[in-house]
């Protein structure tokens, strides 16, 4: 009885010291990990309408060239950020960037009060007007000349706006049509379509001076913008980066030096 007493104490004890490490070994708790730091910024998707020259378009080889790819890549290239270039339909343009499917606007976005309420701008770069283009052997040589004639211009652009905001001349016109791009648009004035185009001086100019025997700008203009890159409002370390190297890039002459080249001068704001 007494040797099974003392087994059975020294059973006892080991169960119970047992039960004492397994307590002293349990683990803490694991900390919780600290929030994941966001991605860095390593490319931007820029949206452009490529049928949009000089400012973005498609060259013979069918790569898209233009003033405002070679400005996308220089600015990039100084952030050390790849660039990729998106066509888009510029008619979504702000769907398309608040649906993150392109991170900026950059092709000749003209800053409005209208816009700035869901885009955040850049620094304006260029100036632009809204020109008036007609057959180079046209009657109408004034907005006035516009009464009972069909008008034509890029649906979502600029220029639509443009001449709606002068109200007594937009309702003067015969018919207002609207183009998926302005190339459509110039080839229904050349034939005969239309009486007048409203267009971009960018490219209305760019078009008008390849063929100088077919289009001819009037002296009036429906009004003078500027154009600025577009970016999601909640994007601020972006557009502040995009503002100093667009600003550095004036500075030092590089947009001079782009501009040269496609405008045969210095246009930049």
């Amino acid at each position: 009885m007494k040797k099974f007493a003392s087994v059975a104490l020294l059973s006892l004890g080991v169960l119970l010291a047992g039960c004492s490490r397994q307590e002293s070994a349990a683990p803490a708790a694991a900390p919780t990990p600290a929030a994941a730091a966001p991605a860095a910024v390593t490319k931007i998707v820029v949206g452009l309408d490529d049928n949009f020259p000089p400012m973005g378009f498609r060259d013979e080889k069918n790569e898209l060239v233009g003033f405002d790819i070679d400005m996308a890549k220089e600015a990039s290239r100084r952030l050390g950020l790849e660039v990729d270039f998106k066509p888009i339909d510029w008619n979504a343009k702000e769907a398309e960037l608040s649906g993150k499917r392109v991170d900026a606007l950059w092709n000749g976005l003209t800053i409005t009060e209208e816009r700035k309420r869901n885009i955040a701008f850049t620094a304006p770069y260029m100036e632009n007007h809204q020109i008036i283009v007609v057959p180079a052997d046209s009657a109408i040589k004034t907005k006035a000349d516009l009464a009972g004639k069909v008008v034509g211009a890029q649906e979502g652009s600029s220029a639509v706006d443009a001449v709606k905001k002068e109200d007594a001349v937009f309702k003067s016109f015969k018919e207002f049509k609207t183009f998926g791009d302005n190339v459509t648009a110039l080839m229904d004035l050349s034939a005969g379509r239309l009486n007048a185009v409203v267009v971009d001086e960018v490219v209305g100019r760019y078009y008008v001076a390849k063929k100088p025997d077919q289009y001819a700008v009037l002296d009036e203009n429906f009004g003078t913008e500027e154009y600025g890159v577009g970016l999601r409002k909640e994007d601020t370390e972006l557009l502040g980066k995009l503002d100093k190297v667009l600003a550095d890039m004036k500075a030092d002459g590089a947009a001079a030096k782009i501009s040269e080249q496609w405008f045969g001068k210095n246009i930049v704001k």
